[in-house]
């Protein structure tokens, strides 16, 4: 009796040993096959613009492919939610803007705790938003913008990407600057937002350049603005909503990777290399600047650059959203 539980230990043993070295042996392959990049916004957006350059940066760095996946709805909450709740297995991460930090104050009820639902990998970018208006709308610049939306408060259409999305939040700060109620219209995402507003559906759009950009550029509507503290390289004789009398107006929008709570550290540390390697690629950076943003600075890029950037701008956004629980649509 005695040789043989000595022997079914001996088994056990060895069977626990050749696990762990199993164990070992896949999680140092890490990773072996694509990994899902989840953006929770629709697809053309900013957002998933951003994702796209950087997917094909990373993929060539990790050897597998970085697939973005759309998961839209309730202004980002629905992708982080199912990324929170996604297996903890190192393919599954999060691309998200300033909503990972708004949705907190914004819903009373989410799938997902901002700061202790999620693994930190980095921040990715910034990204200055603007204000355009339809082609046909009559004034030229900020002042007399603001002169016609005082005469015409209960005419005007100003859209948005959805509840919790930036140009939802910079849509709020607009009519709070202003001090005008105006009617918002939300929409699906950006894309069907800035389709709208080509089409002459709505009146005005606050979004990244990164949206913006081409269509300020090809004329098919008119830009009032850049909500940043100094003009922007690519849009040198657009004045800054500062400029045009909206004092410290100022809406970076930022986005930052994550990992669901228990994600292993070989796919955290993997994957945040590859993030910092792509924001040193050439090309990423090229692309990024067409687009109207800077890629972050390597200290930034890291799981504790983000977790402070997010602390932050809870701490900045949340009283500002609950004084204009009034506002918000």
């Amino acid at each position: 009796m005695t040789r043989s539980v000595l022997r079914l230990a001996g088994f056990t043993v060895s069977m626990l040993i050749l696990a762990s070295a199993s164990t070992a042996w896949a999680a140092q392959a890490w990773p072996t096959r694509p990994v899902a990049l989840v953006v929770p916004f629709s697809a053309g957006g900013p957002t998933d613009t951003v994702a796209r350059v950087l997917a094909n940066a990373m993929s060539k760095s990790l050897g597998k492919s970085v697939v973005v996946e759309n998961r839209t709805g309730a202004g980002g909450t629905i992708g982080a939610g199912y990324v929170a709740r996604a297996r903890k297995d190192g393919y599954t991460f999060l691309l998200h803007h300033n909503g990972m930090a708004t949705s907190r104050a914004l819903y009373r009820e989410l799938p997902f705790d901002a700061l202790n639902s999620f693994e930190y990998i980095g921040e990715v970018v910034d990204v200055p938003m603007t204000l355009v208006g339809r082609a046909d709308l009559p004034p030229d610049d900020m002042k007399s913008l603001t002169a016609w939306l005082r005469a015409n408060r209960d005419k005007v259409n100003l859209a948005h990407a959805g509840p919790g999305a930036a140009s939802h939040m910079c849509a709020m700060l607009l009519r709070r600057a202003l001090g005008l109620q105006l009617t918002t219209v939300p929409f699906q995402g950006t894309a069907p937002a800035m389709t709208a507003l080509v089409g002459g559906h709505v009146d005005l759009l606050c979004d990244q350049t990164t949206q913006t950009l081409s269509y300020i550029r090809a004329k098919k509507v008119k830009m009032y603005g850049t909500a940043a503290r100094r003009r922007i390289g690519l849009l040198p004789d657009s004045p800054t909503l500062i400029e045009g009398g909206l004092k410290d107006f100022e809406v970076t929008v930022w986005h930052g990777i994550y990992a669901p709570k228990g994600t292993p550290r070989i796919a955290l540390d993997g994957f945040g290399s590859a993030l910092r390697q792509a924001l040193r690629d050439p090309e990423v950076i090229r692309r990024f600047r067409e687009l109207g943003g800077e890629p972050v600075a390597d200290q930034q890029a890291t799981p504790a650059g983000l977790r402070d950037r997010l602390r932050a701008e809870i701490g900045k956004w949340t009283p500002i959203i609950r004084s204009e629980t009034g506002y918000l649509d």
